[in-house]
């Protein structure tokens, strides 16, 4: 154990707790004291990856209690926190961090080409230099697959979902990945199980203002999450809950590699990031560490960039 930072039997709550931003998250904290209630959900198969990395959590010497259970089930959230109430005890939930990655990404239109848009850059190359554009379409997904970022425009462009998204598909992805923070909080609440001096967290990204291709719901569901989470930190402060939404920068989580084009995204970003790499779970891990150190009790409200100053970079070289 690193040391301990936080009040022995002190908790955290972590929705989404066995992969990214959750596991790595778990890991910091346990690692300086904080015991651990993880909810994740997984298909079995995928518990032999998952089982020894929360072994490693239990090797901090802290309590870590794991649950493989849809956190967006409201019979099932009575029943976990439940459970979390018998592990720990009335105000013993230091920090709540709400990582749950379960959205559509579809296009909310047909694609078609832009009025006046040239053949794509790879054709025009090949024609150019007299070569076959088969054999430079492997060659260039290859290298840029390999890491060569620069050959993003001749790398072979994302495929979307041929369906397009519909209602039903945003509506649930804004409660799966935003308005759900709302009713673990009140839950939590009512039933006594914060701290005194408690820390709720979001996670957002860059698409809360930007629009990417097939990012229309989990946007939308961005934008729903930063606004509970205001109000959370305005309506629960005199409970003494803050709460504080995290915005990474582009990271390389298993819900990056479901988004059409991530490969694209992860390229852009490198050569934007000023230090020329993605964002890791760890980096977000270590600002949740920090703003759950008493010394942080004043930040309350924020949305945090944990991006290397990607976000202010306007250079791609």
């Amino acid at each position: 154990m690193a040391g301990r930072s936080f009040e022995a039997g002190t908790w955290a709550l972590i929705l989404g707790g066995s992969s990214g931003f959750g596991l790595a998250t778990a890991a910091k904290l346990a690692a300086h004291g904080m015991n651990l209630f993880l909810v994740h959900r997984d298909r079995r198969g995928a518990m032999a990856r998952i089982e020894p990395e929360f072994e490693k959590l239990r090797g901090s010497g802290v309590e870590v209690v794991t649950r493989n259970a849809d956190a967006l089930d409201p019979e099932r959230r009575v029943a976990l926190l439940d459970e979390l109430a018998q592990a720990a005890g009335p105000g013993r939930l230091r920090v709540l961090l709400h990582s749950i990655a379960f959205g559509n990404l579809k296009l909310i239109a047909p694609e078609r080409p832009r009025p006046f848009a040239r053949a794509h850059p790879r054709a025009r190359l090949a024609a150019a230099l007299g070569i076959d554009e088969a054999k430079l379409a492997e060659a260039a997904d290859r290298l840029f697959a390999e890491g060569e970022d620069a050959l993003d425009g001749l790398a072979t462009p994302p495929a979307y979902a041929p369906r397009a998204l519909d209602a039903e598909d945003v509506a649930r992805t804004i409660y799966c990945m935003g308005t759900s923070l709302l009713d673990w909080v009140q839950d939590a609440h009512a039933r006594g199980l914060f701290a005194p001096d408690a820390r709720v967290f979001g996670l957002t990204s860059e698409g809360n203002e930007l629009a990417w291709k097939g990012y229309a719901a989990v946007s939308a569901a961005k934008a729903a999450l930063e606004a509970i989470a205001r109000s959370v930190a305005m309506e629960f402060a005199p409970h003494g809950i803050r709460c504080n939404v995290l915005q990474p920068g582009v990271t390389e989580t298993p819900a990056l590699a479901a988004i059409p084009g991530s490969a694209h995204l992860k390229a852009s970003a490198r050569r934007r990031n000023p230090f020329g790499r993605l964002t890791t779970p760890a980096d977000v891990a270590n600002v949740v560490y920090l703003l759950s150190l008493d010394e942080a009790a004043w930040i309350n409200g924020s949305l945090v960039r944990v991006d290397g100053g990607e976000h202010v970079s306007g250079s791609t070289s």
